[in-house]
This record gives structure tokens, C-alpha cells and sequence, in this order.
């Protein structure tokens, strides 16, 4: 599947001024929609070290309300955590319904960095993939969007951006010793992403694969696909709760007309077996 990304993929920097205020004031709109409509967003934010996800977080909060907003860094568990299910502390980080929660490095850490780093056995992060899909499907069914990204980019641009951090002091500290590892396995990673991308795809929850050897086409393509999966659902949402009408409507009578009717024909005369108490029971 990464074989056929296209990395080539670019944006100019006059169509990115132009898209990015359009596509955040959507957004912000959309998300106050959400609100009133109890609709929650999940958004998973995964791929490789210096891919941009911190900038498209960064471009996230500008403009969205912080009330019904949260970002969660994708840190390694604490000891405390680690006494539980790997899922159990992302259950516990779940929005409340209408608002929206950012997971910079998800749940998918046990497939990807646990995995390739030898941190759990391989039966371990083997079930894992049934069991993240099991979760995924339990949160789509009570009715929350899932909308799960890996952003793509080649190894040399990673060594480009590595480069271009050392050189800023403000920027020195993210290029880790983990991820100078991360970088020497590079092919290493590419199965264990492949198996992800594979084996957790779902119709509930799909995944986009971004290209993101461009920061600007990268985030006007989270912005695109996030504003899109949340109107699908507000849309799916109007149209369950609007009235069907199938073939010609049947005028809805009240029981007091119902009532004002019988009573009338015993008054000219017509019979009826059923005693009126009866009748206003049944109408």
C-alpha cells in the first residue's frame, strides 16, 4: 500500500492561504454543530517521527473552541498504566458526547512502537489487532466518528526534518535518540505499518493515508477529510431523525375527534356495540 503513495504530492504557498481560513472557519462551525447534535469526533493522528503531526494539531487549535476540544500526546504508558489493558487509558480519555478529542499517537502504539521496538511479545500486539478493532466498532456503533490518519513521508525527508530541527535550538530537543533509531529502521517499520493499515481498516473505521512530504497538502488534507466524515454524520444523523413518508400520508385524526364522531352517530340513530369508556380506551 505505501509503494503507491504518491510523495510528489504539493501545494503552492498562495493556494494554502487561500484554503487553510476557509477550511478552519468550516471547521470551527462545524464543530459547534457537532455540539448541539451530540455528535463526538475522535480523531487518530498517526505517523512516522517528524511526519507534521504536531503542526497539524498546532493549526487544529487555532481556531477550534477549546471548551469541547482536547489533544492527547502520545506519550509511553506511565507504571501505573502499564497495570492495565493497553486500551484502558484511552477509554479513560474519551470525550463526552458533541465535543472532540485529538490522540497524537494513539492506541496504535502497541502495533507499531511496541512492536518494532520489542516492548511486548509478539502474541501481545498479534491480538491486539482484533482488539482495537473491537474497540473501534463499540465506539462507531454509539454513534462517535472515527477518523484515523498516517501521515507518509520518505526516509529522506525525515532526514531532511531531522536536520532542520538540529539546526533550530528551539527545535534541537525533538530529534530523540528514539527516533534516530526510529530512522535507521525505516524499512524495519514498513511491514508492521502495512499490517496496520491492513488489519484495522474497516468500513467504521478507515483509514487516509496522507501524503505529507508537503506540510501545506498534508494539512488541507486532514482539514478536507475531518470537516467531510463529521458533515456525513450530522447528515446521516437529520435524515434518521426526519419523518419517513412512503406512498400517500394517512391524515392523523385525534381521539377527541374520534370520540366527537361516535358520539354523534349514536345521537342520529347508528348503533355501536362498544360503550364510548371503552371506545376512548381503544381510540
Amino acid at each position: 500500500m505505501l509503494d503507491t503513495v504518491n510523495l510528489k504530492k504539493s501545494l503552492s504557498k498562495s493556494a494554502y492561504q487561500k484554503a487553510m481560513p476557509e477550511l478552519q472557519e468550516r471547521l470551527r462551525k462545524l464543530q459547534y454543530e457537532a455540539k448541539e447534535a451530540k455528535v463526538t469526533t475522535i480523531l487518530c493522528l498517526e505517523g512516522w517521527d517528524a511526519s507534521g503531526k504536531g503542526n497539524i494539531v498546532r493549526k487544529l487549535t487555532e481556531k477550534l473552541d477549546p471548551r469541547v476540544f482536547r489533544v492527547y500526546p502520545g506519550s509511553p504508558p506511565t507504571p501505573l498504566e502499564q497495570r492495565y489493558h493497553f486500551l484502558h487509558r484511552y477509554q479513560m480519555a474519551l470525550p463526552n458526547y458533541g465535543d472532540m478529542a485529538v490522540f497524537d499517537h494513539g492506541w496504535y502504539r502497541r502495533v507499531l512502537d511496541e512492536r518494532c521496538d520489542k516492548l511486548v511479545k509478539k502474541s501481545e500486539w498479534r491480538d491486539a489487532y482484533q482488539q482495537i478493532n473491537e474497540f473501534e466498532r463499540w465506539l462507531s456503533d454509539d454513534g462517535q466518528v472515527i477518523v484515523k490518519f498516517w501521515l507518509h513521508i520518505s526516509k529522506k525527508k525525515q532526514k531532511q526534518r531531522f536536520k532542520k530541527y538540529l539546526a533550530d535550538p528551539n527545535l534541537r530537543w525533538r530529534v530523540t535518540k528514539e527516533y534516530r533509531q526510529h530512522h535507521a529502521d525505516y524499512n524495519k517499520w514498513i511491514p508492521a505499518i502495512e499490517d496496520m493499515l491492513a488489519k484495522t481498516e474497516t468500513s467504521y473505521a478507515p483509514w487516509t493515508v496522507v501524503e505529507a512530504n508537503d506540510q501545506r497538502w498534508a494539512v488541507v488534507r486532514v482539514f478536507e477529510v475531518l470537516a467531510q466524515q463529521i458533515e456525513k454524520e450530522l447528515a446521516r444523523r437529520k435524515q434518521a431523525n426526519s419523518p419517513s413518508v412512503s406512498g400517500a400520508e394517512v391524515p392523523k385524526v385525534s381521539v377527541k375527534k374520534k370520540i366527537a364522531r361516535k358520539r354523534t352517530a349514536r345521537v342520529n340513530g347508528h348503533s355501536d356495540s362498544r360503550p364510548a369508556q371503552a371506545e376512548a380506551a381503544h381510540a
